[in-house]
């Protein structure tokens, strides 16, 4: 069975290799606890793909990184059915899907047939091909990054996948004193110094024993109602506050309400407690949230983006009182 130390063990694991960055980290592993894929948006250099490759080797699980391009094909990423010359019969060849933990890089570089191949994979957990369902590893689960800054040779996701993201994390520059650090471990490693081999410290077997314990967090009915009231808002912003009115074109579904219940249970139960509090919400609102709403031209033109109306969102939303906030 997993405990919370296992998966704290698992962080300071991490942090060893990555330099600052606590919030990657901590949605990564919320990500992991509950199955929930997870969407990196940062400049190139922030060590989203080696943040990613240390969670793998960390859990023991099997990693595949898959450089999503233009000219990529469903078959390259799903598997495709090949001619076999000896026995005259096609044998299904699975792709690089077919891992515990994929690193989507770049995702958003990738034509739609390639998209919509990967939502499958991502809302079902199974590749279809060849007439035939596949189903994907139990503990599946999607890494996907994307870069803010360069947008030639992109497609936009589909409303549809971006809503298949549990978590969007948005990664900032490290500060001074990180990047100072940073470059004292590259000189290290250069050297042949601190070259600390990863430890497995989890299984997928002590990975899916943790989903079914956060599963059991304890959610109190003013919680519960907080959370839809705040996703809720998202569709009826005019009537909080008339000056909202409009900003939005497109809202959060119920979908983002389950997303926010597993996310904060998750973050509850890594701070050793059993049970979801208002703050727990808070805290993971943002990263839920993110890519579910469509700013209106009229919201764009008025300097209103994603994160500031979710900002307004916490504001006007009442909090309630709990025995943990009393």
């Amino acid at each position: 069975m997993s405990t919370q130390t296992e998966f704290h063990a698992l962080k300071k694991h991490l942090q060893k290799v990555i330099v600052g960055q606590e919030a990657l980290l901590d949605k990564m592993i919320i990500g992991l606890l509950t199955g929930g894929h997870i969407l990196l948006e940062g400049p190139p250099g922030l060590a989203k793909t080696t943040a990613v490759k240390a969670l793998s080797k960390g859990v023991h699980a099997s990693f595949q990184r898959i450089q999503f391009t233009p000219d990529l094909m469903p078959g390259d990423v799903m598997g495709s059915e090949v001619l076999d010359v000896n026995s005259g019969q096609l044998n299904f060849v699975k792709g690089p899907i077919f891992n515990e933990i994929v690193l989507a890089d770049e995702i958003n570089r990738a034509p739609p047939k390639v998209q919509s191949a990967l939502l499958e994979a991502m809302a079902e957990k199974q590749v279809t091909a060849g007439g035939q369902t596949r189903a994907l590893p139990e503990m599946f689960l999607v890494m996907a990054t994307q870069n803010p800054l360069e947008q030639s040779g992109t497609y936009p996701l589909p409303e549809a996948q971006l809503d298949r993201f549990m978590l969007h994390v948005v990664l900032d520059y490290p500060d001074e004193v990180e990047e100072l650090e940073i470059l004292r471990r590259d000189r290290a490693h250069h050297f042949g110094e601190d070259q600390e081999q990863p430890a497995a410290f989890l299984t997928p077997e002590n990975v899916l024993h943790a989903r079914h314990a956060i599963s059991e967090q304890y959610v109190s009915e003013p919680v519960e109602k907080y959370m839809v009231a705040l996703i809720s808002a998202t569709r009826k912003l005019g009537e909080l506050d008339s000056n909202l009115a409009g900003v939005l074109d497109v809202g959060a579904s119920p979908r983002a309400s389950i997303a926010l219940l597993h996310a904060a249970s998750a973050y509850a139960w890594l701070q050793d407690r059993d049970f979801v509090t208002p703050d727990d919400v808070i805290t993971l609102l943002p990263d839920v949230l993110r890519h579910r709403l469509i700013v209106s031209f009229s919201g764009r033109a008025q300097q209103w983006n994603a994160d500031s109306i979710i900002e307004k969102i916490i504001e006007l939303v009442p909090v309630p009182l709990t025995e943990a906030n009393a």
